[in-house]
């Protein structure tokens, strides 16, 4: 569950890249109208792709970042708690019970 500060912060992430990629849409069209060659207005929509994903790729950066911050504020790493109502870590589980491998079970080995 994200925290109030970092909602605001992925929101203000998210406009910046809304628009950075409208800014690289416009200027994407505006390289189409201009260009006289198909070679050209290929050229122009390849880089208003790459525009908008290196726009895509900065928002997922950003919002990885304001996930760690979150994660250090709230103390993410610490030990884990044991006891009935909380995991246990790795490892510590219960012994797994052995059975023999005869077939046939004694009365002390009924419960196992």
């Amino acid at each position: 569950m994200q925290g109030m500060k970092e909602k605001m912060q992925d929101m203000g992430s998210t406009m910046k890249e809304k628009i950075k990629e409208g800014t690289a849409n416009v200027q994407g069209k505006a390289e189409q109208a201009t260009a006289r060659t198909h070679g050209e207005k290929e050229a122009a929509k390849e880089r208003e792709k790459a525009r908008e994903a290196e726009a895509k790729s900065e928002l997922h950066d950003e919002k990885a970042e304001h996930r760690e911050e979150a994660a250090l504020r709230h103390g993410a790493g610490h030990v884990p708690l044991t006891g009935p109502h909380h995991h246990r870590p790795v490892g510590m589980g219960a012994a797994k019970a052995t059975y023999p491998t005869s077939g046939t079970h004694s009365t002390t080995d009924k419960y196992l």
